[in-house]
């Protein structure tokens, strides 16, 4: 199995990376957050998970232990392959992924493209404990959340993304609105969010 790939960046796309190691090229697909650790950089190391089948044989690259380890637990949920968990761990950063799934905000993810509302139930349902190793889960931040009209709250994250806001930005403005707002409508939340969005 190989842990990490060290060696020369010969090419860099927003989905690939091609990393030299003594005069072999190995193509390991990435998330755009792993691309943005990379670019501009000539030497770089990236850590590795394998994957090889009758058909394929594919390495994911990732720019620190965490993304991996992230990565790792998203294929362990059913119906979440390599790519899907790249395309979330895309959309979201190790730390707003943790947090979305320990509040259990289906909404953000979702937004994912090809995350269905039963998918993101199931991420969060066996994700919840097993994050606890990744991201430090802040003291009372799970449960104002459940106090909270979760309904406006996804209300108005959703026509926030309609409007063009990217949803993690969107959503965390709202959460925060609601915090101190609990009794917020739908049309308050939006108004406030996007006086600071």
């Amino acid at each position: 199995m190989i842990e990490y790939l060290r060696g020369e960046l010969a090419e860099l796309t927003p989905a690939t990376a091609i990393i030299e190691c003594c005069g072999v090229g190995y193509e390991t697909s990435i998330t755009l957050n792993t691309y943005s650790a990379l670019q501009g950089k000539k030497e770089v190391k990236v850590y590795i998970y394998e994957v090889i089948r009758e058909d394929a044989h594919q390495l994911f690259g990732f720019s620190n232990k965490q993304e991996r380890e992230l990565f790792l637990l998203l294929i362990s949920v059913s119906g979440i392959g390599g790519n899907t968990a790249r395309t979330i761990l895309s959309a979201f950063t190790v730390n707003e992924l943790c947090s979305a799934i320990a509040e259990g905000n289906e909404v953000a993810i979702k937004s994912v493209k090809g995350i269905g509302l039963k998918t993101a139930q199931r991420l969060i349902v066996d994700l919840k404990d097993k994050i606890k190793g990744i991201y430090e889960v802040p003291a009372g931040s799970v449960a104002p959340v459940v106090a909270m009209n979760n309904e406006n709250i996804d209300g108005a994250v959703q026509a926030l993304a309609m409007l063009g806001f990217p949803v993690s930005a969107a959503n965390k403005v709202v959460q925060s609105i609601a915090k101190s707002e609990p009794g917020a409508t739908i049309e308050q939340l939006i108004k406030l969010a996007l006086k600071q969005l």
